[in-house]
């Protein structure tokens, strides 16, 4: 299947908010749907079916399907993957774009950063708030969700982009809500303690 204009931008959008979940897993997928013709994606991005490019995606999601299931671990991953899944979005994005004009390419480049953005920040939130759990059980599958997650949205663009698109707008809202909790939980959290400490300098 070729891709039109909208399904380019249901593509871009779908594509971003998966790599913020898993930007391997993204890229894998993108280049084996790509290089067995299930899609055929703009030139811009042909370099996504090199088997080189898919068996690197490939290995490093092997690596992240472990490394994101290791309680407190996964938070320092995860950190450190905010500077690869953000910025690899928001390329694949301008690569995508390549048909459309080069202000339309940056606004699609600031787009699928800033949908990669609000993916990893849910997911980083969704993290803490689980982290302390003392079983690791809710750990890895709040990981394995994401890792399906991530290539189910690839599938769906190339499949059904309207739905595709729908579901990634959908799951960016729930991923601003749930940074906004999380943060509000967490100030919560840090004010009560610091009044506690207040409370036992003052009894001293």
């Amino acid at each position: 299947m070729e891709l039109g204009r909208p399904e380019i931008l249901a593509l871009i959008l779908a594509a971003s908010f998966a790599a913020g979940l898993n930007v391997y897993a993204t890229v894998a997928t993108m280049g084996l749907l790509a290089r067995f013709e299930f899609v055929r994606l703009p030139a811009s991005l042909a370099m996504l079916d090199n088997w080189w490019v898919i068996g690197a995606a490939a290995l490093m999601f092997v690596v992240e399907f472990f490394a994101d299931k290791v309680p407190a671990f996964d938070m320092i991953w995860n950190a450190l993957h905010t500077f690869v899944r953000v910025p690899v979005a928001a390329v694949i994005a301008y690569a995508a774009a390549a048909p459309f004009s080069g202000g339309e390419q940056i606004a699609s480049a600031v787009v699928g950063g800033s949908v990669a953005m609000a993916a990893h920040g849910g997911k980083m939130a969704a993290r803490a708030a689980v982290t302390p759990s003392p079983e690791p059980v809710s750990n890895i599958g709040l990981s394995l969700v994401e890792d399906a997650l991530a290539i189910g949205l690839v599938w769906f663009a190339v499949n059904y982009p309207y739905v595709a698109a729908g579901i990634a707008l959908a799951l960016v809202v729930l991923a601003v809500l749930l940074v906004r909790w999380v943060w509000k939980a967490l100030r919560n959290l840090f004010r009560g303690a610091r009044r506690e400490l207040h409370q036992l300098q003052r009894a001293a």
